[in-house]
């Protein structure tokens, strides 16, 4: 994304260290959670009387699988994503504050003032109220079709391509502004 936007990989302050510390850490929650929706989202789906079970995500017929991994992709995104997404926020306001720095980035901070240098208007008006129904929904749907030992890397892609995605928008409608200055990107 900073290559995409500034022409660079790094800059002062950045912070590839802390920022890779912190994907690391929740590429572990990735996988954590990605193991007990995939688990527990089938047997709530039977205990409802669908004709699934925890082979399901694997094992059937396509509409059956289909199901089941929206289904687990639906509870995954609606449960435990806004909340990494804020956390993942939160961390990368830190980094910043902190010089990008992995010092800085152990040093104390406070959660209430972490939580106020959040945006929220972006935050729910893009982040979650778009990027998740119409991109991770979907995008899990077909990661949840794929064998286990591939969603956690399918995700990750996932991820890059939405950040590259998102730059893209970001240069293009910088370079709107400046070209229609009467003009607000939304």
């Amino acid at each position: 994304g900073l290559r995409i936007t500034c022409g660079a990989y790094n800059r002062p302050g950045f912070g590839i260290l802390p920022k890779a510390l912190v994907w690391g850490l929740l590429g572990f929650g990735i996988k954590a959670v990605f193991t007990v929706f995939a688990v527990g989202t089938p047997v709530f789906l039977a205990e409802l009387g669908l004709p699934v079970d925890s082979g399901t995500l694997g094992n059937g017929p396509f509409h059956l699988r289909l199901l089941t991994a929206f289904a687990v992709s639906l509870a995954l995104n609606c449960i435990f994503a806004p909340v990494m997404m804020i956390l993942h926020k939160m961390s990368d306001n830190h980094i910043s504050a902190s010089g990008g720095t992995l010092r800085g980035f152990f040093s104390p901070f406070s959660t209430a003032d972490a939580l106020c240098a959040v945006n929220w208007d972006t935050m729910w008006n893009f982040v979650l109220k778009k990027t998740i129904p119409f991109f991770w929904i979907p995008a899990h749907t077909v990661t949840f079709l794929l064998p286990a030992h591939f969603q956690v890397l399918f995700a990750a892609a996932l991820g890059v391509s939405l950040g590259a995605i998102l730059s893209v928008a970001s240069v293009k409608a910088a370079r709107q502004a400046t070209q229609c200055p009467g003009r607000t990107s939304t």
